[in-house]
């Protein structure tokens, strides 16, 4: 209505509502009112978006923002695209700020059982307290309603509460008053806290960045976070001295059945299979050490392509055969439709062992590192001196690397064969493993697609080498 009735954002003074109005009080009776021959005022839909997360923040100069925000707008509706303008930078700034205090409610309310007996309908009641820095609670209820449906709570915070029954979402912005509740799952917080803290990982900044220390005396598990922090050296070492003593569980398996194996005939020396047997036992780098295996490469020793993939993957360190896991897999499908028999190619790894993360009873890969790919290079070298392929085939930037000593951009060496210092050829395409990756169907669809081109173009090469 100001803005209809011509009012400039200088001639308006804003006050908050004072308690008993409550924040989303009656407009005052005396506001000027548009005259009928007034046309509606549109602003662009993204004004609206921000003006909803802007509204609830608690600085008092948020009214007269918006307001002269709309104002400008009725006047030019690209004034949010200003992205170095004052007002929009601060009201950006202020949703920014409001959409994180929404995202910590989200995070940090812990609710306690009433004491109080269940509804005739055998639904629980269960209680929370927060202190929100700005107006959220109504913003933020829908979400507990949807991830809560199924038990009655209430929210209560200094901004206001929010209730659900099973039927009926109540916001109020009456301040409420902190209530003293415990409950036996506490422990359960506390429990559940001490075993996800990793203190090899501690980074104190980051952590208190993302749980502010402002809402620990409301979070049960706060209370172990000192003791965590100042135990965590201790807590590294000993988890370094129990990985040393307690390997994985299936390295035992593997090594008692390599124990118990029957002995293998000692390869003639000067032979691709000696070398095989050699690298068995390969200490070269530390990677040894956390392997189950070294995974050598296989094929026949004179063929004519060899493929050269960056590292065995979690399968292919427990077979010791490469490209047996999922990446192996669309590498095999690829070939079957490109018209290639995978038996007559030598397929090989720039690395021998596996480079992993331990995550729970996960092994998550790790790029290995320069000096890693370096060692690895004696194996590589003796397989492309014995095999003597016409066709090397690099899948991925790591290949390349150990390949050629060189560092580029995989796009600018992809799909052109590229003649090495003895003659062969070299092709460069992406790991098989790289199309796993992509999370967008179309994307992934498209770049399968140009892998599948890519190995065509091999084919073709290979023939040439008939």
């Amino acid at each position: 209505m100001l803005l209809q009735a011509g009012v400039e954002p200088g001639e308006v003074v804003w006050q908050t509502p004072d308690a008993a109005g409550g924040l989303f009080a009656d407009v005052p009776k005396n506001l000027p009112r548009p005259g009928a021959q007034r046309k509606a005022v549109s602003v662009p839909p993204d004004f609206l978006k921000l003006a909803g997360a802007v509204v609830c923040h608690s600085d008092p100069r948020r009214f007269s923002l918006l307001y002269r925000l709309l104002v400008r707008l009725a006047r030019d509706r690209n004034t949010l695209a200003m992205a170095a303008d004052a007002d929009v930078v601060e009201a950006r700034q202020m949703a920014k700020s409001v959409g994180r205090d929404y995202h910590k409610m989200t995070a940090f309310v812990r609710f306690k059982e009433s004491p109080l007996p269940t509804d005739t309908a055998g639904r629980r009641r269960f209680i929370a307290w927060f202190e929100p820095d700005h107006f959220i609670v109504e913003r933020v209820a829908p979400f507990f309603q949807r991830r809560f449906n199924d038990m009655d709570w209430l929210i209560a915070t200094p901004q206001g509460s929010a209730s659900w029954d099973g039927e009926t979402l109540l916001t109020s912005t009456e301040p409420a008053e902190k209530p003293d509740l415990k409950d036996k799952t506490d422990d359960l917080w506390r429990t559940y806290y001490a075993s996800i803290f990793n203190p090899a990982r501690l980074k104190v900044k980051a952590m208190t960045a993302e749980m502010p220390k402002k809402y620990w005396k409301n979070l049960p598990e706060a209370e172990l976070i000192p003791g965590l922090i100042a135990n965590a050296e201790r807590s590294v070492l000993e988890m370094a001295a129990r990985a040393a003593s307690e390997p994985l569980p299936f390295h035992h398996r593997l090594q008692e059945a390599a124990a118990n194996a029957p002995p293998v005939d000692t390869a003639p020396a000067g032979t691709l299979e000696a070398v095989r047997q050699e690298a068995r036992h390969c200490t070269r780098c530390t990677l040894h050490c956390m392997a189950t295996q070294t995974v050598f490469g296989q094929g026949p020793e004179q063929a004519r392509v060899m493929v050269v993939g960056e590292q065995p993957g979690d399968q292919e360190d427990l077979a010791g055969k490469p490209f047996v896991g999922p990446a192996g897999q669309v590498f095999n499908d690829v070939l079957r439709e490109v018209g290639m028999d995978r038996r007559s190619l030598y397929v090989t790894n720039a690395v021998k062992h596996f480079k992993y993360e331990a995550r729970g009873k996960r092994r998550i890969h790790q790029k290995p590192n320069h000096g890693e790919i370096q060692q690895c290079r004696w194996w590589l070298k003796q397989e492309l001196d014995y095999v003597k392929p016409k066709l090397i085939i690099a899948m991925g930037a790591t290949a390349f690397f150990a390949l050629t000593d060189e560092k580029q951009k995989l796009a600018d060496v992809r799909s052109k064969p590229l003649t090495m210092e003895d003659g062969q050829i070299l092709f460069v395409t992406v790991h098989p493993s790289y199309l796993l990756r992509i999370p967008d169907p179309e994307l992934k669809a498209k770049e399968l697609m140009r892998f599948r081109e890519d190995l065509e173009s091999v084919h073709r090469l290979a023939a040439g080498f008939a």
